[in-house]
């Protein structure tokens, strides 16, 4: 039994709805089938829930939305005209949009719902079109399919309650179709999921019916070892652990939302990523151990957008809750911390940069400097990450060193380096302009060159 969830460039239109009837038509354990909105059909185009987005913003803002309705209203007639089904669900949208906006009152709701409508209105697609050509399919909606979530609008996080409803869908007949990204609190609210929530919806299911396996069909047939942005041609990677995918995902890797694989994870479950456009090459599988490793590195991820909060005292280190009391600042300040290297004297602090204002920063640097009496604060921006991500690499010898000498030879100087712990991830800050030669240098180093890893 198997879930198989479908990303927005998958269902972006009528021509890629029939390549996923098709791939759902070919394998009769493919009983559960999880839908995102419809996405890009080319680069300038507009996806379907950041038209949703833009409706919410003008109607809160009193602004007419009569032209962005009909830009929703008409992708998905494209849609429908084109597989030869009728007009229902477009009316329907029409109908729910109109309701939605005249009849909620909280703002957050209100966006909630209308985020919502792009999956919900494409599972009724998927399932009318599925019945055409032959296929027994339900669209379920996400309330009856048992997905219960707290009250954080935006925010959702899936209840333990909601595993033995779900897990009954399995003793259901024919096809299953579900939309992702929301589900609802136990007074029936509709909540969302954090964007790219419909790989968490997939999880979840996945999860709760305890399938054989999730699929999860994209636009790329494998997960690359680093960003074919960066690196031409990169190499495929067959396995990665769960641990693995989610550093990568953390990191900055764009194929799955970092919490996706949280259900799947806690249940066993194997998870593969599949291309649409070629569902019979073997995607990347993701599983909770490896039976071979090829090497310590099976991933190099990248991010920009960070700051550094620098902070320096004598004898810091024998001062209790020195620590404690500087990240509660940052707490008080609704700053929450990435990382945090420390040394006998010293200790750094990384946030993502778009948490600081100018004047946030300037209570910071105030209030640390009275409150913690430190000798030295500085707050430093432009700061980019660079993570090789691999099970176990702690064990091997000279992993650091070769990371090290490989960003060296591309004549970047390293900020900051950052284990922790984890002997998943080895994190290098560096300046943001040094990000790509830095990916380059290192991929070089530990997927092209012959220098052997003890």
């Amino acid at each position: 039994m198997k879930v198989a969830k479908f990303g927005g460039s998958s269902v972006a239109s009528a021509e890629m709805l029939q390549k996923v009837a098709n791939i759902i038509k070919e394998d009769k354990e493919r009983k559960f089938i999880v839908v995102s909105a419809p996405g890009k059909r080319f680069d300038d185009d507009i996806k379907v829930t950041d038209l949703f987005i833009k409706l919410g913003e003008q109607h809160i803002s009193g602004q007419d939305t009569t032209e962005t309705l009909e830009q929703v209203v008409n992708r998905f007639l494209s849609i429908t005209k084109e597989l030869g089904l009728s007009d229902e669900v477009v009316e329907r949208i029409k109908k729910e949009t109109t309701y939605i906006l005249n009849e909620t009152n909280n703002t957050a709701h209100l966006k909630d719902a209308l985020k919502a409508m792009g999956e919900d209105s494409l599972a009724r697609v998927l399932s009318a079109y599925l019945n055409k050509i032959g296929l027994n399919a339900n669209y379920v909606n996400p309330k009856d399919a048992g997905i219960i979530v707290s009250d954080q609008p935006g925010d959702a996080q899936v209840l333990e309650s909601s595993n033995d409803k779900i897990h009954q869908l399995r003793n259901k007949n024919g096809i299953m179709v579900i939309p992702g990204f929301f589900g609802y609190t136990e007074k029936g609210v509709l909540t969302t999921f954090p964007r790219g929530g419909s790989d968490i919806t997939g999880s979840i299911i996945a999860a709760g019916v305890e399938a054989d396996l999730y699929e999860n069909f994209t636009d790329v047939s494998s997960v690359y070892c680093v960003n074919p942005n960066i690196v031409d041609h990169p190499k495929e990677i067959k396995a990665l652990t769960y641990k693995e995918m989610r550093e990568l995902s953390y990191s900055g890797f764009s194929v799955f939302h970092d919490e996706a694989l949280i259900p799947a994870f806690n249940k066993n479950i194997p998870v593969c990523i599949k291309n649409t456009n070629e569902p019979q090459a073997p995607g990347t599988m993701i599983v909770s151990e490896k039976k071979e490793h090829n090497g310590p590195v099976v991933g190099i991820a990248s991010d920009k957008g960070f700051s550094s909060i620098y902070v320096g005292k004598y004898l810091m280190n024998r001062e209790l809750g020195f620590g404690r009391n500087l990240l509660n600042i940052l707490v008080e300040e609704d700053v929450s911390f990435e990382h945090a290297p420390s040394g006998i004297d010293s200790m750094s602090v990384i946030v993502r940069s778009d948490q600081l204002t100018a004047k946030k920063e300037e209570r910071l640097l105030r209030r640390i400097k009275q409150e913690l009496d430190v000798d030295a604060i500085k707050i430093s921006h432009n700061l980019g990450m660079v993570v090789i991500v691999g099970e176990g690499m702690s064990q091997r010898v000279n992993v650091a060193a070769i990371a090290t000498t490989a960003i060296a030879k591309a004549g970047v100087n390293i900020k900051m380096i950052n284990q922790g712990s984890s002997d998943v991830s080895m994190m290098f800050g560096i300046s943001e302009e040094d990000i790509d030669d830095t990916v380059r240098s290192l991929y070089q180093d530990f997927f092209e060159s012959s220098m052997p890893v003890r």
